[in-house]
């Protein structure tokens, strides 16, 4: 039986353990936390400074969290992470600020507009959000616990926990010269096949070819990760028992849950955009979306507080890419907008 190897980051790194049955496989070593350490900020490797990247990461914040209850909580980083462990630490009588350097959190995904509810819920749920500086150094005490997180704008914030949220980097250079590598990934074709024969790489490390745009592409999230995972475990099987499949063909898709907030979003992010529905932070139950235009075709979907069915016609649209002749009209149309395809 031949032997596959199967390398993956650590978003992959459990649903890749489920899917592959047999090869060799490395697990969580192919992508690196981005530590405030690495930068030299004074004071970083204090105690009770947590990072989220593995499930012994997750266990220690979670026995913080008990620790410190009703104290203090410094989230540094406005992504993914940041926002969804402000709301946890909150939900669990924290008093939390954020600190981000960008003018709105998550801008790799959000505009401003979608950003200002988001940041508008939270500061009704008391979290504070502080933008613009970053952290540049930590006090701590004689037992070596985090004290307080010093911003580069001279303000000093009290803190029982900090939470670091600003990235991973995979680590490509571990197969310097031995496989071929693209836009920070390790290159692969649909199947997941690296350069080299017999070797997969899969999740947030695999540069792939993103069908749907005709583009090379890494993708960061969870829902990849999966997926990408039993694309290779299906062309390994192929392979053994001489069969064929067809490539990858993945509709990017990113999702997040905090509070009783819920999105989704579906295709890319490029073009012009259209902020549509009910994006006040302080309605009881809101529900709005944007859609993104590039070359006049809707190209990309997100929606706060829809349903299953609303979901799946936002992504349905995004694959198809309808044609669209005035933004306006788009606007005031909304979500219906999906119901003509």
């Amino acid at each position: 039986m031949t032997q596959h190897k199967v390398l993956q980051g650590s978003l992959g790194f459990m649903c890749a353990l489920e899917v592959v049955e047999r090869g060799f496989f490395l697990n969580g070593i192919l992508k690196k936390v981005v530590r405030l350490s690495d930068f030299g900020v004074q004071g970083a490797n204090a105690k009770c400074i947590y990072y989220l990247r593995e499930i012994d990461d997750a266990d220690e914040i979670v026995a913080a969290i008990k620790e410190k209850k009703n104290g203090k909580a410094v989230i540094v980083g406005g992504g993914y992470i940041g926002l969804e462990l402000g709301a946890a630490l909150k939900l669990n009588d924290l008093d939390v600020t954020m600190v981000y350097p960008e003018p709105w959190c998550m801008p790799r995904l959000f505009t401003a507009g979608i950003a200002a509810f988001y940041e508008g819920y939270y500061a009704i749920k008391g979290i504070k959000i502080i933008k613009g500086t970053v952290a540049v150094g930590f006090d701590s005490n004689a037992d070596g616990n985090v004290t307080a997180v010093k911003l580069k704008d001279g303000r000093v914030l009290d803190a029982d926990i900090v939470v670091v949220g600003v990235g991973g980097r995979p680590l490509t250079t571990v197969f310097k010269d031995q496989l071929d590598t693209e836009k920070g990934g390790i290159k692969t074709d649909g199947f997941f096949r690296t350069s080299i024969p017999g070797v997969y790489a899969v999740g947030d490390v695999a540069t792939f070819p993103l069908k749907l745009y005709n583009e090379l592409r890494r993708v960061e999230h969870v829902d990849h990760s999966r997926k990408s995972a039993e694309q290779a475990v299906k062309a390994i099987k192929a392979i053994e028992g001489g069969q064929a499949i067809e490539e990858y063909d993945y509709l990017p898709f990113f999702y997040s849950r905090a509070f009783n907030l819920s999105w989704q979003f579906y295709g890319d992010n490029m073009g012009d955009t259209v902020l549509f529905g009910d994006a006040d932070p302080a309605s009881t139950k809101p529900k709005f979306g944007t859609y993104w235009i590039k070359d006049g075709k809707v190209v990309g979907a997100f929606l706060e507080g829809g349903s299953p069915e609303e979901n799946n016609a936002i992504a349905k649209l995004a694959r198809l890419q309808p044609h669209v002749a005035d933004l306006e009209e788009l606007r005031k149309e909304g979500l219906s907008f999906t119901s003509k395809f």
